[in-house]
């Protein structure tokens, strides 16, 4: 008994038992697809926004679920135009859209049938807009993810508590693993009613990182109904098994300025990096900092030259109408990309890694160089390979550049600079 107790034990801790994560050719292709999309629209939007002050108002303002059940009977969109959304992402040159099916506050925004706190039963709304969502976003030629909160405040399974929602009165009793099951049959809900979805952007592991999550299990049956469906999860950690994608919060990959992503090592999925136009991700109506339609074109091209998406969020108020100041900048983002696109689209991160001055991004024989913040006329960078010409993307003149032993020497005159970022493009052999 002893030599077979040893036995097991060293199995167990080799891993035995757990299935090595092999993706399918169609999620392998999907990673591709994703990688040379490049820039999505985030949305937040959920019963929160009825109170104007972003999506953890649950939490921060210690609201009990008593009275927090009171906001859907106050919620009804009915200016919501799943049209004029996808058309907008479309405008803003955005090839996908990530959507909350469920935050933090466990209130579906789609039509469950294993529970009632829902959009469907709980408003006068009585519509499900993630289904007008996915037939517009079929329609337009868009790809829809889902994000799908992992913690939930409002369902009394989720015991013991975690880190969040102490104070919202739920009983100090439950079942973690029917919660689990719930979470899951609502994922089997958005992966069976709602068409082929891009992926599911998984938020909330944080909250209870020592917990056993099934992750194998949840992962698993999202690849077992969709192969194709990429999961990531935003646990601010290494990828996971079973991951086919990895975000970063409100950072490029490698930074941790915002405090999210300290043990966020880099690991060799595909990379997304998301963020907010003001500086929140729900409705809030007094947050008017909101960052220029330069800064976003510039966290645009930084998170191509470090080899990563953009994920930028958008929160919809309660009628279902999209602030104009998201809806303006969009439009400028998206008249830049129609003339720069070429060196953002379809690229990978480029032969230089990402400086001061700005970033590269390559793709087959062409390298562009986003020349964001060059005081001088002159830019020195380390030889990477043969050049054999460079010139402006904008117009295709002819940029003087001159080789040595210790590399390259760009002339770019200032006259040349675009106010935004002034591209060039390298031709190698």
């Amino acid at each position: 008994m002893k030599k077979l107790s040893m036995l097991l034990s060293a199995l167990l801790s080799a891993g035995a038992g757990v299935a090595e994560y092999r993706p399918a050719p169609e999620n392998l292709k999907a990673r591709e697809w994703f990688q040379d999309a490049k820039f999505g629209l985030f949305v937040h939007w959920g019963v929160y926004s009825v109170l104007e002050d972003g999506e953890w108002v649950l939490h921060n303002k210690k609201i009990t679920l008593e009275e927090y059940e009171k906001l859907p009977a106050r919620f009804n969109p009915v200016n919501y135009n799943p049209a004029e959304w996808v058309s907008m992402a479309r405008g803003a040159g955005m090839k996908y859209i990530t959507i909350t099916s469920k935050h933090h506050d466990g209130f579906a925004m789609f039509d469950s049938k294993v529970a009632d706190w829902d959009i469907v039963d709980r408003t006068p709304y009585k519509k499900d807009p993630l289904k007008m969502l996915a037939d517009e976003c079929r329609k337009q030629g868009v790809k829809l993810f889902f994000y799908h909160s992992q913690l939930d405040w409002h369902n009394p399974d989720y015991f013991p508590r975690g880190r969040t929602g102490q104070y919202t009165g739920r009983p100090e009793k439950g079942e973690w693993y029917r919660y689990l099951d719930f979470m899951d049959s609502q994922l089997r809900e958005l992966l069976t009613n709602y068409g082929e979805i891009g992926g599911i952007w998984f938020d909330g592991w944080w909250d209870k990182p020592k917990a056993d999550w099934r992750l194998e299990k949840t992962y698993g049956m999202i690849h077992q109904l969709q192969p194709q469906t990429l999961v990531g999860a935003n646990h601010h950690q290494a990828p996971f098994e079973g991951e086919d994608f990895q975000m970063f919060e409100k950072d490029l990959p490698g930074q941790n300025t915002a405090g999210f992503n300290a043990e966020a090592r880099i690991g060799n999925l595909p990379l997304e990096t998301c963020e907010t136009v003001n500086n929140s991700w729900g409705y809030n109506a007094k947050d008017k900092k909101f960052k220029s339609a330069k800064e976003l074109i510039h966290y645009l091209a930084r998170a191509a030259g470090h080899n990563a998406n953009f994920l930028l969020n958008v929160g919809p108020r309660p009628d279902g109408t999209i602030q104009p100041e998201f809806v303006e900048r969009l439009k400028e983002v998206g008249a830049w990309l129609a003339k720069y696109g070429e060196s953002i689209y379809g690229t990978r991160g480029g032969p230089i890694p990402p400086r001061d001055w700005g970033v590269t991004t390559r793709k087959g024989t062409r390298v562009y160089l986003h020349l964001l913040k060059l005081e001088d006329e002159v830019l020195a960078f380390p030889k990477f390979g043969a050049v054999k010409s460079a010139s402006l993307l904008k117009d295709g003149s002819k940029v003087e550049i001159l080789e040595n032993q210790m590399g390259y020497m760009l002339r770019v005159p200032m006259d040349a600079r675009d106010p935004i970022d002034t591209v060039l493009v390298l031709q190698t052999q």
